[in-house]
């Protein structure tokens, strides 16, 4: 066998590493990009409304009312006493910050006015609800 030569193929492999770094660049950009909705832990009926439209606030703070009078003020468990306090320290920094009232359709109206008042009381007259 003086003229044959023996060639060895090099087996084929494949570099996992860029594609780790690829797969991580895909999650990272995913988490950057995603929304988050605010969380709430209430479970609450908004009211339907057919006019109702979509905006944007860009300084808000959220007061949600359950049907059985409970409350939250951005998310947090909250009185009408926490509301008052809150409501008087955000009306010394800024009258222009949005209040979007948050109410269960089945809810007392009375909650939901009482809170409103709270708001214009300290001068936050920016009060919007919210509806599905």
């Amino acid at each position: 066998m003086s003229g044959l030569y023996v060639k060895k193929r090099k087996r084929p492999e494949l570099n996992l590493v860029p594609l780790i770094d690829v797969l991580v660049m895909l999650i990272f950009f995913a988490f950057v990009t995603m929304q988050f909705r605010s969380v709430t832990t209430m479970n609450l009926t908004l009211p339907k409304a057919e006019t109702a439209g979509k905006s944007e606030l860009k300084e808000s703070f959220t007061i949600s009312v359950s049907k059985e009078g409970k409350m939250e003020v951005n998310g947090r468990p909250a009185t009408m006493a926490n509301l008052e306090q809150l409501a008087d320290e955000i009306g010394r920094v800024s009258k222009d910050i949005t209040v979007l009232v948050r109410s269960d359709e089945t809810a007392e109206l009375r909650y939901a006015l009482q809170a409103m008042d709270i708001c214009r009381k300290h001068g936050l007259n920016k009060i919007r609800l919210q509806t599905r």
